[in-house]
């Protein structure tokens, strides 16, 4: 046996060698790893006694891919140099071209650079069950060793196509039916399958492929272009173009020639803004989890299995249904049989959705709600493990549920609440179980938006947090644990969000502009829009708590109060900023203006009374500067773990553009100096609601990003990381 460090290989008297990948947890393909390959494989192609090759992957798993950390090393030195020569030295000259074949033995997953790797192979072994895809355009690049070439040619054009635009994987059964898979056997007969097939290939009992060269897949040209053709229509987003352009270019020109492009294609996008910011997201994601004092202290968490939801509504429902999705008894609480009719409706009208969606078939969807109890009695929650509270943001109801459930539920059972806003402290003080008591601040709707900010108190216990973080993972969440304040990390962070508009209405910008030039930033609806689809009463109630909580630097005007004396309920009767009409796009309302203009008056705050004139640039950055400026100072407060938590919080509770990175990346891509004097020329101007915070000016004044990604990021240990083949595979490489 030869063995090189991550990459191993034993030649066995059948005259086949077994070329091992060995890099814990997947096996992901590290600049030293491809250089041993090479080396293994030349080794291998130069020996007499090797007749055929088998490419494997250790501890159950064939190949994640590029080692993430390759990528980081170039966007940290902007330099493409440092990016391997796989495609062409490794894949197409040493495996496909190598003059012995090479089967692929295919455990666990083989997913972005290892799928690459296994479709230059001759043939491709895999046992069942395995998931197959690539990933790439989710990191902002396309495959680099070949996938844009050889996966029409293995599974035709079209679903290629569908496999490289979602990012999503396939099984190896299906894999196997597109013909990317030769055959599928049991882990015990993998490697001998493989070995034999290799010899067969020798002796021209099985047909020796080159992936490269096969058009039998991708049928007539003008039927493969007219596919492409038309998922331009779809995907309109530059990279997903430039992707679509590279695969077209095979088909046009060859294979090889295909290749060639793919190279350079993905070294101009490996260094682009977006690659970086998305990049930065995935990274920032899985080091959420990751809690000083509390997730390193060796606590193992406890199983959540049986949770009661104290509450029906909106966030009730959606929590429930978001629970029995994930295979969760639930039991739901109502104050009368009217109120429970109607939320057990609105989890099955969820689950239809899902239906429709076909995310779920009808019988999934009765097994699924067969986990569903309905209740007015507190004594059914005696023997549930979680009770989450999903009440109106009412304290003193808040309180008393707290009240009734510490005296039927067991002395473990962990208690939190969906607030927004209110603090755990206060909704807590009734009971005697500080210890168990935090918050699970989920988003609308529950069953959908991934966030979940897991808020913990000064007394909530650091088992209690390990428990929700796990349980969170369960649902398919994305957690951040956050401390409590008012409005916590998310809602506190983009609390200027919803007053700055309101602020630039007051100065007399256009409210449709302002909408505008949000959406085209990349916001999914402006703010104004937001505001009818949220409802006006929420909105003023959030910025009562706001301005109780922070009236230093908190904005208020009556135009919202003023948009409700004039019958105006938003989406919820028809009339907002914007008009409803069933079956047709919203429209904007200029009569509204009539009543901005009375707020104007009212407020006068517009220099002289006149109109401020500002750039489509400006009115971006005095929407969100404020939102920066406002983050920093949860970063300071230490109400997050790490500042890119914040970047997380953004993308997914506020649909902050995910290609930016986050909000606080986007910021470091302008630079604090920049933020922070534009936030002081406009305090200055306007007032307190743009006041820079103490942890930015000192930012600006030392030159520092705000987000210390080699601080900020944390090692990203095995536990934390392999929850599926798919999602491990994904998580260190691509």
């Amino acid at each position: 046996m030869a063995n090189k460090g991550s990459i191993n290989m034993e030649i066995g008297n059948d005259g086949v060698a077994v070329i091992n990948m060995i890099n814990p947890p997947v096996n992901a393909l590290t600049l030293t790893a491809i250089e041993e390959l090479k080396r293994f494989y030349q080794e291998a192609i130069d020996c007499d006694n090797v007749k055929a090759i088998v490419l494997s992957g250790a501890n159950g798993r064939f190949c994640g891919g590029l080692d993430i950390s390759v990528m980081e090393n170039v966007h940290k030195h902007g330099d493409i140099s440092l990016l391997p020569d796989a495609s062409i030295g490794l894949v197409v000259n040493k495996i496909e071209n190598g003059k012995k074949p090479s089967v692929a033995a295919i455990q666990g997953f083989a997913l972005g650079g290892g799928l690459e790797l296994a479709m230059g192979c001759s043939a491709r072994i895999a046992m069942p069950k395995c998931d197959l895809g690539l990933p790439e355009l989710k990191l902002g690049v396309i495959p680099g060793c070949g996938g844009t070439q050889r996966l029409p040619r293995l599974v035709g054009t079209s679903k290629a196509v569908d496999m490289l635009m979602s990012s999503k994987t396939i099984t190896s059964e299906e894999g196997k039916e597109l013909g990317l898979i030769d055959a599928i056997v049991s882990s015990e007969e993998l490697l001998i399958v493989a070995r034999c097939w290799a010899l067969d290939i020798v002796e021209g009992r099985q047909p020796n492929c080159n992936s490269l060269e096969k058009t039998d897949k991708l049928g007539p040209k003008d039927e493969s272009l007219e596919i492409l053709k038309s998922a331009r229509q779809r995907y309109t987003v530059p990279r997903y173009i430039a992707c679509l352009d590279v695969i077209e270019e095979g088909i046009v020109a060859g294979g090889y020639a295909g290749v060639l492009k793919e190279d350079k294609v993905f070294k101009e996008l490996v260094l682009s803004n977006t690659a970086k910011g998305l990049l930065h997201a995935f990274l920032s994601e899985r080091a959420t989890t990751k809690v000083p004092s509390v997730t390193d202290i060796g606590l193992k968490p406890r199983r959540i299995e049986n949770v009661a939801v104290v509450g029906g509504g909106l966030m009730g429902s959606g929590i429930a249904t978001a629970l029995i999705i994930s295979n969760i008894s639930v039991v739901l609480k109502e104050i009368n049989h009217e109120y429970l009719s109607k939320a057990l409706k609105s989890v099955e009208a969820n689950l239809q959705g899902f239906v429709t969606r076909g995310k779920l078939n009808q019988d999934k969807m009765k097994r699924t709600l067969s986990l569903l109890k309905g209740t007015l009695d507190y004594e059914d929650l005696k023997d549930v493990d979680m009770v989450i509270e999903a009440v109106n943001e009412n304290v003193s109801l808040k309180q008393s549920i707290f009240e009734d459930i510490e005296k039927v539920c067991t002395s473990e059972c962990i208690f939190a609440s969906n607030t927004s806003t209110i603090s755990l402290d206060v909704i807590g003080k009734r009971t005697s179980s500080q210890d168990r008591i935090l918050g699970i601040h989920l988003f609308s709707p529950a069953h959908l938006m991934p966030l979940v900010e897991v808020v913990r108190t000064e007394t909530t216990s650091p088992q209690v947090i390990v428990d929700v973080i796990k349980f969170t993972k369960i649902l398919k969440k994305v957690p951040i644990v956050v401390k409590n304040c008012t409005g916590f990390a998310v809602n506190r962070s983009f609390f200027p969000y919803m007053q700055g508009p309101d602020l630039l209405a007051n100065l007399g910008v256009d409210i449709f502009r302002i909408d505008r030039v949000i959406t085209e930033f990349g916001m999914r609806l402006g703010p104004f829009q937001l505001q009818d689809l949220t409802g006006y009463g929420i909105f003023l109630a959030g910025v009562e708590e706001f301005v109780a909580a922070y009236p230093d630097r908190a904005f208020q005007s009556p135009l919202v109060q003023l948009m409700v004396e004039n019958g105006r309920e938003g989406k919820k009767n028809g009339k907002g900023y914007y008009t409803y009409n069933k079956g047709s796009k919203p429209e904007a309302d200029h009569s509204v203006l009539q009543i901005v203009e009375e707020s104007m008056r009212l407020t006068n705050i517009a220099p002289a009374g006149k109109p401020i004139s500002v750039t489509d640039e400006e009115i971006l950055e005095m929407i969100f500067f404020p939102v920066v400026n406002e983050a920093c100072r949860v970063i300071e407060e230490g109400i997050v773990v790490r500042a890119s938590d914040i970047d997380i919080a953004s993308v997914h509770g506020f649909k902050f553009p995910s290609e930016t990175g986050g909000v606080m990346f986007w910021a470091d891509t302008i630079g604090c100096e920049y933020i922070y004097s534009k936030l002081k020329g406009w305090y200055e101007a306007y007032g307190d609601f743009f006041k820079p915070s103490t942890f930015l000016e000192q930012k600006a004044a030392k030159g520092l990003p705000l987000v210390r990604i080699l601080e900020d990021r944390v090692d990203l240990t095995t536990d934390t990381i392999i929850e599926s083949n798919a999602e491990a595979a994904g998580t260190r490489s691509c």
